[in-house]
């Protein structure tokens, strides 16, 4: 969309010959930015409901700068992953207005509200043990940031099951619920097992020699028996948080994807 095909686009509004979902509508193919450092999609919220996210695993502190520069600019949200401690103070030392999450690796600005009448309940995130919080903490950062609903049962592994089992009552009244789990990945099959929600396992790379690096974990959780189980990738708590977001979410989000 050129600017001049954007000014016809927004004089239709203004003159009711076209509506504002209409509008929404066209603008869902609104041009990307163009930066030295990358691509931007800015209107990947108005497609999906999830916006642009920076992996910065692999990234410069300096490429993270400006990436979140020019997301700033359009208001955010802004979420950059794998933030290690030391990158993530030389970023904040440009653009302090990011919050930096130890825990998760993640550096977030501007989050949006949250809205539970968007959603049919909380989403909750349980983690196996300690060694998982990494992976559990970046799906609660990530959907707290999404502005949905979030709760958190943490250090519930089968290893002593009467944690998890205690707390029935709060696993229930989750609308979705993310497992987070590494070593042999039982967890998310014993909680399938006990909810009638939508459940999303998370192996993570934890564990001994034969785990794998997590893919023991993997293979348990793909190999469930219980009904209503979906598994993404080892250690992606991002992957996870957005397939809640997505299944949770009652209807689009005021001005995303239509």
């Amino acid at each position: 969309m050129t600017p001049s095909s954007l000014q016809a686009l927004l004089e239709k509004v203004r003159n009711g010959s076209l509506s504002i979902d209409g509008a929404m509508e066209k603008l869902a193919s609104f041009p990307e930015e163009m930066l030295p450092e990358g691509c931007l999609d800015h209107q990947r919220t108005l497609r999906t409901g999830i916006p642009e996210v920076i992996y910065g695993a692999a990234k410069s502190a300096e490429q993270i700068v400006a990436i979140a520069t020019a997301m700033l600019a359009r208001g955010g949200p802004v979420l950059a992953t794998r933030i290690s401690p030391d990158k993530a103070a030389t970023v904040r030392s440009h653009l302090p207005e990011l919050a930096y999450h130890r825990e998760a690796r993640m550096l977030v600005a501007r989050p949006r509200r949250v809205e539970t009448r968007n959603y049919r309940g909380p989403t909750l995130v349980v983690s196996a043990g300690t060694s998982d919080l990494p992976v559990a903490e970046e799906a609660k950062v990530t959907l707290e940031a999404l502005g949905h609903p979030c709760e958190n049962l943490y250090d519930s592994g089968v290893a002593g099951l009467h944690r998890l089992l205690r707390r029935h009552g709060q696993l229930r009244q989750a609308a979705v619920i993310i497992v987070v789990a590494g070593m042999e990945g039982a967890l998310p099959s014993v909680v399938s097992g006990l909810v009638s929600c939508p459940v999303i396992g998370v192996p993570t790379s934890v564990g001994y020699g034969t785990a794998l690096g997590g893919i023991a974990a993997l293979l348990g959780m793909l190999n469930s028996c219980a009904p209503g189980l979906a598994v993404v990738n080892i250690d992606n708590g991002f992957g996870a948080a957005c397939m809640a977001e997505a299944i949770n979410r009652i209807k689009p989000l005021p001005g995303y994807g239509q």
